[in-house]
């Protein structure tokens, strides 16, 4: 929790009312981003981001498995986030846990369409390798280094991210299987499926402070919020998830605002880090 001396609370609060916040953005204006891809090599595909002073990292990795009965012809996506105390003294024990869990739960909220992965952003078809008895299961990791607000956007770009590093190796399926018997598979060591990645949503946070609301909240704006909307958006503008934090209820026409306003900075969202992913990759590829 931070902690402000009433003359930081105005300094903040009067900040956004002008439109030039503590660090010099603008209510709109996202901090400084930047992003590197492999760097876990034992996974699948990983990606760490800063945004300002936040840190994250999200790892992929790939298993077979066998697809649930009520959605054969789907994989499965887990999502898994740690909140490491040295990032913030508050995330030591049960606070942590608790983020973790509410960090988690909305990333499936705002990528998958809810915990019954009904694929809102992440095309879960795209996994299946035999319909009804083969399937990829993809287990997603977060990992916070450094925390200084707009977690869940952050963890949101460092999936997108880890995802478009993600390479799945091809599977040849063996003829011949019957019924209910799972069929003999061969897993290449050389051949590689990059995952498609164009219907992955970004998700973009606004948190009110006062009469406004602001995007890429810091820690000490966050402190100061009554309510935030975080908002999963696709390339072509679609909708795919919606989660809400704050006890301060939110009349319809703010929230249909804010999800405007949200699919506005999306644009320009999906363009940075489409730019910093490629410089990213190519980086990697030179090493």
């Amino acid at each position: 929790m931070v902690g402000l001396s009433l003359g930081e609370k105005h300094f903040i609060q009067g900040g956004i009312d002008q439109n030039l916040r503590s660090d010099g953005r603008k209510r709109d204006a996202y901090r400084p981003i930047s992003i590197e891809t492999g760097v876990i090599p034992q996974a699948n595909g990983s990606a760490r981001i800063r945004i300002g002073a936040t840190e994250v990292i999200a790892s992929v990795k790939a298993e077979l498995g066998r697809p649930n009965a009520l959605q054969p012809d789907k994989g499965k996506v887990a999502i898994f986030v740690d909140c490491s105390p040295v990032a913030e003294p508050m995330f030591e024990g049960r606070g942590g846990e608790e983020l973790s869990t509410e960090l988690s739960v909305a990333l499936q909220r705002c990528l998958l369409g809810g915990k019954s992965g009904a694929g809102a952003g992440i095309d879960l078809s795209s996994l299946i390798v035999a319909e009804g008895k083969i399937c990829w299961d993809l287990y997603i990791d977060g990992l916070v280094i450094s925390s200084d607000g707009n977690l869940l956007d952050a963890l949101g770009a460092a999936i997108k991210a880890a995802l478009s590093n993600t390479g799945i190796p091809r599977v040849q399926v063996a003829a011949g299987a019957s019924g209910d018997e799972q069929p003999e598979v061969d897993i290449s060591d050389e051949e590689f499926l990059q995952f498609d990645t164009s219907g992955v949503p970004v998700i973009v946070t606004l948190t009110k402070v006062g009469r406004h609301y602001i995007v890429d909240a810091t820690s000490e704006e966050e402190s100061q919020m009554s309510s935030a909307v975080s908002v999963s958006i696709s390339r072509k503008g679609h909708i795919c998830g919606l989660s809400k934090r704050g006890s301060a209820g939110l009349h319809p026409s703010v929230i249909s605002d804010m999800i405007s306003v949200a699919r506005h900075i999306s644009e320009q969202l999906i363009n940075k880090l489409d730019s910093e992913i490629s410089a990213a990759e190519a980086d990697e590829d030179e090493m």
